[in-house]
């Protein structure tokens, strides 16, 4: 088994498979530790595949940008596998004053980011998607929003990776991290020891445990929501959906099933902890409200995720000033899959010492510095 390498990435998901690709084409040695026996179990393969860039935070915005305008148009070619990237727009749909009061200030802040979206009428949403409900008196629209298939493109960046010489490791629990002559060199899991020139950190809510052995704490929590899918439906829409409350967000899959996250978020630590039907039939009531048209669809299966909500709901992406070495990919807080080849293409980045080409200057650790 092979234990050095130039980088380890600890965490098999989109973001490590992603980080993984590009340090590999930059002619990095690269070991992926991945803790469950497959790639992709965790968040990356269960949400609701969405390529946005409305509705984000402005400091997160800068990689959604860049990935649609440089990443994911030509992500199938690239990578070998077809990943399902639909660019047809995304409809945030409001159905009160308040929800539109909501749409509004999130449109300003993506307008003076740059961002080409733009508050509609009912009218002018059911021009766009007929199917939707005359209950939605407005929406924001981004024509340049779209979504993905997101277990084919985190296997997509793994398989290509391993093509390139990437050592992927499964079932590696990560107990610890240790500090070699002042700087962060090995890794520490059940089944030995690895060593790294640098350790990136993107395993989800794992990463908290991980990261505090070597005095890091990323204020994060994990956060389950439910995701369900239907059986297929003759084709309707390619538009991504969402509400301005978030209550839910989904789009119809290539096959014809729809794709749906959902529900109240609730802080558990395993799916285990809660049955996903407990929240599947609000999200269905919800989902009707908006496309009464789905009300014969079927739900043929259900299921609960858990993401690694930060304390200020955006990314983690560093190094870390008192542990050189290590570099954080985490608390990515329910909005990962979208901008997941701009983060790894500047995780890599990070990891090769170059300047990021993508502005993550509001991303630093060092912005829960004094945290008591």
């Amino acid at each position: 088994m092979k234990t050095n390498a130039d980088v380890i990435i600890i965490g098999g998901g989109i973001i490590g498979c992603s980080t993984a690709y590009y340090l590999a084409k930059k002619g990095k040695s690269v070991i992926v530790l991945e803790k469950s026996k497959v790639f992709g179990y965790g968040g990356s393969g269960r949400n609701g595949g969405g390529v946005r860039q409305s509705g984000r935070d402005k400091r997160e915005l800068p990689l959604a940008m860049y990935g649609v305008k440089n990443l994911w148009p030509n992500l199938s070619e690239e990578l070998g596998t077809n990943v399902e990237y639909y660019q047809h727009g995304n409809l945030r749909l409001g159905k009160t004053d308040k929800h539109i009061e909501i749409l509004k200030g999130l449109t300003a802040t993506a307008v003076d980011q740059g961002l080409d979206v733009r508050m509609i009428s009912g009218e002018e949403v059911r021009e766009i998607c007929p199917h939707l409900s005359d209950e939605v008196i407005g929406a924001s629209w981004c024509p340049t929003d779209g979504h993905a298939n997101p277990l084919q493109a985190t296997l997509a960046y793994h398989n290509r990776a391993r093509q390139l010489g990437v050592c992927f490791l499964t079932g590696q629990n990560v107990l610890s991290l240790k500090m070699v002559a002042g700087e962060l060199r090995q890794v520490v899991t059940s089944d030995g020891v690895f060593e790294a020139d640098r350790i990136i950190l993107a395993a989800g809510f794992d990463s908290r445990p991980i990261s505090q052995s070597v005095g890091v704490d990323v204020p994060m929590k994990p956060i389950g929501l439910d995701t369900l899918i239907t059986d297929a439906q003759p084709p309707m829409f390619y538009q991504m959906l969402g509400t301005a409350m978030a209550d839910f967000y989904g789009h119809q899959t290539t096959h014809g099933s729809f794709v749906f996250g959902g529900g109240s978020p609730n802080s558990i630590t395993s799916t285990a902890e809660q049955t996903p039907i407990e929240g599947t039939s609000a999200t269905c009531r919800g989902i009707l409200g908006y496309i009464p048209a789905l009300k014969h669809a079927k739900v043929v299966r259900s299921w609960v995720g858990i993401i690694d909500m930060c304390e200020d709901k955006v990314p983690v992406l560093s190094k870390v000033k008192d542990v050189p070495g290590l570099i954080l990919g985490c608390g990515l807080s329910g909005h990962g899959f979208g901008i997941a080849p701009a983060v790894g293409t500047v995780l890599s980045e990070l990891a090769c010492d170059e300047t990021p080409s993508i502005d993550i200057s509001g991303l630093g650790y060092e912005r829960f510095a004094g945290r008591t």
